[in-house]
């Protein structure tokens, strides 16, 4: 037990600068707290004491703010940085080295018996106000940026943006970095929803096609400014009265 907290404490280390020592961990850290309330109620619950389980889960809620459904499957090093307003359903299934942020709901969407609710694999990141609903695998190393609303399976790796998520558009600089934890599920600031890049890009060929359409209309009024001077200076050749014989 005292391995599993030492360990759960140095992987705080490694995911928030703030941080600066395992005591102010221990007294501190709304989420390490609620995983210690979890792990108990985990236990409860795997012995069939689930009246038992559930009450010191809500007691965790009442204490942190954060529920954990004491029948979900937490693996280890799971980190919650602020954590207020997190909840983690009862067939979710966490792997190792996953990082939630405050406002993340792993949830579900069928009242059907059975698997409800998400699997997140090993390395995930989810962002501040995500909510990930239903029984869809997260896989190993994706981001889930804040307050994306995931309903589809997200492969390895990627990283989902916008509401529903989709895979978000990197430039080839990004791609080729090496992939590392990302706080909030936001590896870059140059990450953008693929249908914001889209809404942009029209933007800009209606101001292109604008501005061309300007160029012709004051090439075609100087033309007409043009004729017209032409056809008023005929009219007064015409109209010269020739000398007296």
């Amino acid at each position: 037990m005292f391995k599993r907290i030492k360990e759960d404490m140095d992987s705080v280390f490694g995911r928030d600068p703030a941080v600066r020592s395992r005591v102010e961990i221990f007294f501190c850290y709304p989420g390490f707290h609620a995983l210690r309330f979890y792990r108990f109620g985990n236990w409860l619950w795997r012995y069939r004491l689930r009246l038992l389980g559930r009450f010191v889960s809500h007691l965790g809620r009442m204490f942190t703010g954060i529920e954990i459904h004491p029948g979900a499957s937490i693996g280890r090093r799971f980190f919650i940085d602020h954590g207020m307003g997190v909840v983690i359903g009862e067939t979710a299934v966490i792997g190792d080295n996953v990082t939630l942020y405050h406002g993340v709901t792993l949830g579900g969407v069928t009242w059907a018996p059975g698997k409800r609710h998400p699997t997140l694999e090993d390395d995930v990141v989810i962002g501040a106000g995500a909510q990930v609903l239903g029984p869809i695998t997260v896989g190993k190393g994706a981001r889930i940026g804040a307050n994306a609303v995931v309903l589809k399976d997200v492969p390895a790796g990627a990283t989902m943006v916008g509401v529903a998520a989709r895979p978000a558009t990197r430039t080839s600089e990004e791609r080729t970095e090496q992939s590392g934890f990302a706080a909030y599920g936001t590896p870059s600031p140059n990450v953008a929803d693929p249908m914001s890049r889209s809404i942009d890009g029209l933007l800009e060929e209606m101001g292109r096609l604008r501005t061309l359409v300007e160029q012709l209309q004051r090439e075609g009024s100087n033309e007409r400014t043009q004729t017209v001077a032409g056809d008023e200076a005929d009219e007064a050749k015409g109209d010269t009265i020739p000398p007296n014989c």
